[in-house]
């Protein structure tokens, strides 16, 4: 970071805050808090005029909360939340090609803003073993902290409409492995990838320099993955599995289909489709789809696990039917505060793959 910037640091000292204390707590910092004070740094030192006044927000919020950035930055979102932009209302009298391309402009504009200043974070939610109670690993999940309360798919499929998807990937990628280093060390990392991410040649770059151990990382791709290109994904993520990464494959769509599909790419981890947790307790049929699925991961020996468990009755259900891992509501939330990662070490254990590492480490 440029020494020219106005620091955090700076900012904290003019407000009174001991200079001796800031110091050495900054010394300290590390993981999420780093993020959050770069972030702080990075928009304060934006000279643009547009954002003058979301700047003074912050430094206000910043002087409330002395010595506690994190909290800072989170009363700084709520409060953009809460406030109707003035300046995003297109001018309706416009013609519509001008309209949209003003659009596509300031999209790009605060997209290349976010990547510019890695306004973004990770929140992690705990995966659990369902037959010990005991937390596995996590997925990672992406959080803007320079919008307006806008949610992590929106910007993501802004980014699709202005070329810079794989760009913002990236960096939410690169974000969730600095926060991984304060995880409990047992928990494994699952982390989403689209389809142009696992074919980019700056994927295992990207895992090269991480210092997150490479059998503690799990790939998660969509089911929606063209079959053509089945081939050509197994030769780009090869290598990173036969380092420890281990794949997994959200089950989706039709179900033959994607049953080929992984079959061809033989994963360790198979997540359940969404769309069949819900309502599950109360569907037999439903029920009988994911018995079938159940017992084709037991065949090709992978981890079948369910997301979007948010009531009692879904969890007895798919516990009762032979999986036995699991996310949602229900069991935990999605956390951005390492205090509480920190907790799911004290009751956490190792997820043993039924294909153990010799798949992982293949040719």
């Amino acid at each position: 970071m440029s020494t020219q910037k106005p620091s955090f640091l700076a900012l904290t000292n003019a407000m009174h805050a001991s200079p001796g204390f800031v110091a050495a707590r900054r010394d300290e910092l590390g993981g999420l808090r780093s993020q959050v004070l770069e972030i702080i740094d990075e928009v304060l030192a934006d000279s643009s005029q547009a954002t003058d006044a979301v700047r003074e927000q912050l430094r206000r919020h910043v002087a409330a909360h002395p010595g506690h950035p994190e909290e800072a930055l989170l009363k700084h979102l709520s409060s953009l939340r809460t406030q109707q932009p003035g300046t995003d209302v297109p001018d309706t009298t416009a013609p519509a090609s001008q309209v949209d391309e003003d659009s596509s402009q300031h999209a790009t504009t605060r997209l290349e803003a976010v990547l510019r200043d890695h306004m973004l974070m990770t929140a992690f939610q705990p995966v659990f073993d369902l037959t010990t109670g005991t937390v596995v690993g996590v997925e990672a999940l992406t959080r803007f902290v320079s919008d307006g309360g806008d949610p992590a798919n929106y910007w993501f499929a802004e980014a699709e409409d202005t070329g810079l998807r794989t760009d913002l990937e990236f960096a939410a990628l690169e974000s969730a492995l600095m926060a991984a280093l304060d995880l409990p060390s047992q928990l494994f990392v699952a982390l989403k990838l689209s389809d142009a991410v696992c074919l980019d040649p700056r994927l295992p770059a990207l895992f090269d320099q991480t210092p997150v151990a490479p059998d503690r990382v799990i790939l998660e791709i969509s089911g929606h993955f063209p079959p053509e290109q089945a081939a050509s994904l197994d030769a780009a993520v090869g290598p990173l599995r036969s380092a420890g990464v281990r794949l997994s494959i959200e089950n989706t769509g039709s179900y033959f289909a994607s049953v080929r599909h992984i079959h061809r790419l033989k994963p360790e981890m198979i997540k359940l489709d969404p769309r069949l947790t819900t309502g599950l307790s109360q569907d037999p049929l439903r029920q009988e789809i994911v018995e079938a699925e159940v017992g084709f991961a037991r065949e090709i020996g992978a981890v079948l696990t369910a997301q979007h468990i948010e009531t009692s009755a879904e969890l007895t259900t798919i516990a009762g039917l032979g999986i036995r891992v699991g996310q949602g509501y229900h069991l935990g939330r999605p956390s951005v505060q390492p205090s509480e990662w920190a907790t799911w070490g004290g009751r956490a254990g190792h997820l043993i793959f039924p294909s153990g590492t010799g798949r992982a480490r293949r040719a």
